[in-house]
């Protein structure tokens, strides 16, 4: 079937040790979960939320963009340093706390609720990756309407007022496709390509806007960096912190990634051998120098997409939104560079959104069948029947995230709600990883006091964005009710 199915990533067998890697260039050749992670983070908070956000407000939100970045990164180390020491991955981790159980423990299905509302966030990557292609080959949609229009009238109408959706329907094929065969060894390259590929791209197109009539106002810039935040877009940015940088979702995948990378079991099973202590403090360093490469990356692309907006768009008040939405941004390219580059924008954009969509799909299949297995819906006889599961649950992935984009629509709207629900589970999962750190971890694994402290300040911002974010949705509730006594 896969390579998933061939070995138990969660095992630790004893012939599996190996010893940590010495010199930078061996350790960078062990990387890669990071890199799947950065994936995963630059899509549609990025591409729609940032670049909106940029576009409306200019560079007001810059420090917000940059502390979103770093600091969630501390919540992301400390969990991949305790899946490492462990060999637990998160639900399996979090289902050992104590609290209300219903077969699994209730944070295991707070995650599984979260994950549901994110879908709606791949609903919207499947129809913002189908309205870049018919931008870019705009002909084909209404030859198949014409096509279809005696056979099937009402789904060639349809087609004429909606081309974008052949390609979302196209999209949906192709993450499936993908998802047929999803090992890990698979998903790494194809991220690692597509990653590099596309932040190459677009950062060269930020650098080079000061030879387009658009130059980077560095005066702005300079304000954007220290601490300011207009009252109408507090909410909106809110809603940034929550999906910008490492995420609810991917906090929770990333000790997934670590242990099918193998660095739980380059550890082994912990004893207390000093043999352990090194291999487990050495495995570590190398998931560190794996998530602080990631965060260069994925903090490089999203400052670049941000500049693009608060550069390009908000210059001359442009606000993308709706059906419009990736034309609207297309102009960032388009009035800088010229005509030539909207095509290669609209397929960059189209892969942006689609690798995040292929990640998603498989990071949540791999959590999914964790959680059915914790909560004893389903019992894996062995790491084959796991395998298989994981199988199917990514494939039908793509499937409900198009089923949302053709009931609901509206891309940007669809992006906040996974954001709303991955900020109000960012606290939960950060203070569970406290709990981990001084509850649960090897003292011999102790991270230095600095980490600590940094760890802390993740959870407080973390924390105070989630009750913001709660109370700002609350308030939208309540007010058209009050008005309407």
């Amino acid at each position: 079937m896969n390579e998933d199915t061939e070995y138990d990533p969660y095992a630790l067998p004893p012939e599996a040790v190996q010893e940590p890697p010495l010199s930078l260039w061996t350790a960078l050749r062990k990387i890669g979960p990071g890199i799947i992670l950065a994936g995963t983070i630059v899509g549609s908070g990025e591409l729609l939320l940032t670049t909106s956000l940029g576009a409306k407000h200019g560079f007001v939100f810059l420090w917000l963009i940059l502390f979103s970045c770093v600091i969630k990164v501390f919540v992301q180390t400390e969990l991949g340093r305790y899946a490492i020491s462990s060999g637990k991955p998160t639900l399996g981790a979090l289902n050992e706390l104590g609290g209300l159980r219903l077969g699994a423990n209730w944070i295991c299905w707070w995650w599984f609720v979260m994950m549901c509302t994110t879908i709606f966030q791949l609903g919207a990557m499947t129809g913002t990756v189908g309205q870049s292609l018919n931008l870019a080959f705009p002909t084909f949609s209404p030859a198949l309407a014409t096509r279809l229009n005696d056979a099937l009238p009402q789904l060639a109408e349809t087609l004429r007022e909606r081309p974008d959706y052949p390609w979302a329907v196209l999209t949906c094929i192709t993450a499936i496709l993908l998802l047929w065969s999803g090992s890990y060894r698979r998903i790494e390259s194809v991220t690692t390509f597509l990653v590099v590929g596309l932040t190459l791209v677009t950062v060269t197109a930020a650098l080079a806007l000061p030879a387009t009539k658009f130059p980077i106002p560095w005066n702005e810039v300079a304000k954007g960096l220290t601490f300011g935040m207009p009252a109408e877009g507090i909410a909106v940015a809110f809603g940034v912190f929550g999906i910008t940088g490492v995420g609810a979702s991917e906090l929770f995948y990333y000790p997934y990634w670590c242990l099918e990378k193998g660095y739980a079991r380059y550890v082994g099973r912990v004893d207390d051998s000093p043999e352990w202590v090194h291999r487990a403090r050495g495995w570590i360093r190398v998931m560190y120098l794996d998530a602080w490469v990631s965060m260069v990356v994925f903090t490089v692309s999203t400052l670049a997409f941000y500049f693009m907006g608060a550069t390009v768009l908000h210059a001359q008040g442009l606000a993308p939104q709706g059906k419009d939405m990736i034309l609207t941004l297309s102009r960032m390219f388009v009035d800088s560079f010229g005509s030539w580059t909207q095509i290669a924008f609209l397929i960059g954009a189209g892969a942006v959104l689609f690798k995040t969509l292929y990640l998603s799909a498989a990071g949540n299949a791999r959590l999914a069948a964790d959680l059915f297995n914790l909560a004893g819906i389903v019992r894996y006889r062995d790491p084959h029947q796991r395998g298989r599961v994981i199988h199917w649950i990514s494939l039908l992935i793509p499937v409900i995230a198009l089923s949302l984009f053709l009931a609901f629509k509206e891309p940007k709207w669809m992006v906040v709600v996974g954001g709303f629900g991955q900020a109000l589970t960012l606290p939960i999962i950060t203070a569970s990883t406290i709990y981990f750190r001084y509850r649960k971890l090897d003292r011999r694994m102790t991270p230095p006091l600095i980490l600590d402290i940094l760890l802390w300040l993740a959870f407080v911002s973390i924390t105070l964005v989630a009750i913001y974010a709660l109370r700002d949705q609350i308030l939208k509730y309540i007010a058209p009710m009050a008005a309407a006594k």
